[in-house]
């Protein structure tokens, strides 16, 4: 969706389950009964509510969680301003899932083969910091992704006439690549036994760089201003100002770089399982979902134009179709929205982390993350200890805490996983 779009929000149809919590300024509003909400990411969103441009109030899902500056899993809408901080680094994170006309039972009883021919075929994880031979990167990147890159290369250009140093090196070689942390690839199974591909990713290091500039001239120029905030990294651009348009303009064009990664590592899993040779035929994209979950917006809630920024959130308008995806061994959703005007139309963009990456390194062991991923072909080592499914909130009760926003359309659970 471009910048420009307008959305009107209409009355919900269906009883608001959140809570509410009065601040100085604009209240918040909770769709958190039944996971757990850390005071750290309570303090975040009153400091966050206290900003004098917050439309009606700040709406909060279910995985929430402290993030820098604004927290994961908040939902903004403001009157000419925006946070580049309250949309992140990770600009344009989010979902893909198509269905294949697969099933289960002529998937092999071995699954590691479709592992690593997934992991072959879409380069992942980093090395070399993130250098000339970083195996998360494309040395030369296929024709495909070329060509893609040729359709973003002007938009691309023209940041950087203005913001040299968002510049990113590996633009062009990493489009089309999966990343590292909670990133991943995976094939699920639906309740009727079919299987799809699901995906998550975002604009990788060229999003990062747009994000961090972009917060980095947010801060200076409230330090220029004279303007005191209770937490530097809610520095904000007023609409008119220096980098405003500037910085709307650099991260649609980065979710469009992370809409068409996703798209390109879509066509490189369904490539590598089609040259395995051991599955029959088949067909994708039966049906298909690519949204975002770290982006921007403009939108018209409650009769007002306004910047929606959603940091760990999912639109979800009446009758569209988003992911909800679990942990590692946890089950994933393909979601429908209701249209709750009170979440300015949003919901979760996953279960949520339940605690740090340090601290899950030194709470789980091998054994515990063997166990929580049994059934599932995945990686097993202590390299991903901090993505155990045990460091995440439980996704039935992120799921039952907002039943006002979505209803669950396809439940998948994966029997494939990999991860950066």
């Amino acid at each position: 969706m471009t910048t420009t779009e307008m959305i009107e929000t209409t009355p919900a149809m269906t009883p608001s389950s959140h809570e509410t919590f009065a601040t100085d300024n604009v209240p918040i509003k909770a769709w958190t009964r039944g996971v757990p909400f850390e005071e750290e990411a309570k303090n975040q969103l009153r400091r966050l509510a206290s900003l004098p441009f917050i439309h009606k109030w700040v709406a909060v899902m279910p995985d929430v969680h402290a993030g820098l500056g604004a927290t994961v899993g908040s939902v903004v809408a403001s009157r000419k301003a925006v946070i580049p901080a309250a949309v992140g680094v990770d600009i344009g994170c989010g979902m893909m899932a198509v269905k294949t006309s697969l099933r289960a039972e002529q998937l092999p009883d071995d699954l590691k083969p479709l592992r690593l021919a997934i992991e072959a075929a879409v380069p992942h994880g980093r090395t070399d910091n993130g250098g000339r031979n970083d195996r998360g990167a494309w040395g030369e990147p296929p024709a495909t992704h070329l060509a893609a890159w040729a359709a973003l290369d002007a938009g691309y250009q023209t940041i950087v006439a203005k913001h040299q140093s968002s510049g990113h090196a590996t633009r062009v070689n990493q489009l089309g690549t999966l990343g590292t942390g909670n990133h991943f690839i995976e094939l699920c199974l639906d309740e009727a036994g079919a299987v799809w591909i699901m995906l998550h990713s975002g604009s990788r290091g060229v999003g990062n760089r747009i994000g961090s500039y972009f917060i980095e001239r947010a801060k200076a120029d409230m330090r220029r201003w004279f303007i005191n905030l209770p937490d530097d990294d809610l520095a904000y651009l007023p609409e008119g100002s220096e980098h405003f348009a500037d910085y709307l303009h650099a991260v649609h064009w980065a979710q469009e770089y992370a809409r068409t990664n996703r798209e390109l590592m879509m066509q490189s899993v369904i490539a590598a399982l089609r040259g395995l040779g051991t599955l029959p035929e088949f067909t994708a994209h039966l049906e298909a979902v690519n949204c975002h979950h770290n982006y921007v917006s403009r939108e018209k809630h409650y009769g007002e134009s306004v910047i929606v920024t959603r940091k760990g959130a999912v639109r979800a308008r009446e009758g569209e179709l988003g992911i909800i995806p679990g942990s590692m061994g946890a089950k994933s959703f393909i979601v429908r929205g209701k249209g709750n005007p009170e979440s300015f139309t949003s919901c979760s963009h996953g279960a949520g982390r339940s605690m740090s990456r340090t601290k899950a390194k030194k709470v789980f062991t091998l054994a515990d993350h063997a166990a929580a991923t049994a059934g599932v072909e995945c990686r097993k080592d202590a390299d991903v200890i901090d993505e155990t499914p045990g460091a995440y909130k439980a996704i039935d009760d992120v799921m039952a805490a907002q039943a006002d926003l979505v209803e669950i359309v396809y439940t998948l659970k994966q029997v494939v996983c990999v991860k950066g």
